[in-house]
């Protein structure tokens, strides 16, 4: 499971510069959490290290591609 899987932020396209702000905030407020978790807290989630050093690399404005529908 990825991030992108999780339900935190709507899988809706924001519609105002507002929205679009708060979403890419949300996102990397998200993705620097990721990459504090331990190794156990990942377990727990069921994501490696790999996996989770990807999602939390990628750029704030970089959505998931099922958001952009």
């Amino acid at each position: 499971m990825t991030l992108a899987q999780t339900n935190c932020i709507p899988h809706r396209k924001p519609r105002t510069l507002s929205a679009i702000l708060i979403t890419w905030i949300a996102l990397a407020r998200q993705r620097r959490a990721l990459a504090s978790l331990s190794d156990a807290q990942r377990d727990g989630i069921g994501i490696n290290t790999q996996e989770a050093k990807k999602e939390a690399n990628r750029a704030f404005w970089d959505v998931p591609t099922h958001w952009r529908s």
